[in-house]
């Protein structure tokens, strides 16, 4: 499940079904930038499989079709808006530890790898 739960896909479209207001695959398709068709199938297939996500086909030329998030779903989608939220909460703080890490690791400087942190360490 944590598999699940933690890919790229399930969270956006755990967090774009979290309102409880049916989508069609294309709105969803349209809302998650970059997703491939084959890719968000198979995550909805996934989350239908799991419980999270119940899928409504509509009798219609073409068929159509519904995903909504289920009562277990929902309360996975609120997990992951509170990631989100920690997230965008501490963005700046992230980038700044990731630009002082990079900076370190490119000057080759004590704490840039395994080998330099384990000699300080010792002293």
């Amino acid at each position: 499940m944590l598999e699940l739960i933690a890919g790229k896909w399930t969270m956006l479209v755990l967090v774009e079904l979290e309102d409880g207001r049916p989508m069609r695959f294309a709105e969803l398709r349209r809302r998650l930038d970059g997703v491939t068709p084959k890719v968000l199938t198979q995550t909805l297939r996934a989350l239908e499989r799991e419980g999270l996500l119940k899928r409504r086909l509509y009798p219609t030329v073409p068929p159509g079709v519904e995903y909504r998030l289920t009562e277990l779903g929902q309360e996975a989608g609120e997990l992951v808006q509170g990631i989100t939220d920690w997230s965008q909460a501490n963005i700046a703080a992230i980038r700044s530890a990731r630009q002082e890490f990079d900076e370190r690791t490119a000057a080759g400087l004590p704490g840039s790898d395994g080998q330099a942190r384990s000699a300080l360490t010792v002293d």
